[in-house]
């Protein structure tokens, strides 16, 4: 038994050094203004985007090879 303490407080070591760097992430994190997310959403748009015209311009080349 001896043999698996150990093991859990290193993990419970592990597990509390997580949460506090995801309490120190959520602390310096700041929520985006209008104009932020406006810009969020455009350039998310735009990668979906060219990400669904390259997906179309395989799809058709497959198409057309077979």
């Amino acid at each position: 038994m001896e043999g698996i303490q150990p093991e859990k407080r290193t993990l419970w070591t592990r597990f509390k050094s997580f949460l506090k760097q995801c309490r120190r992430v959520l602390r310096v994190t700041k929520k985006p203004n209008k104009e932020e997310f406006k810009i969020i959403v455009k350039v998310s748009g735009i990668g979906i985007l060219i990400i669904g015209v390259i997906g179309a311009i395989i799809s058709i080349a497959w198409q057309l090879a077979s």
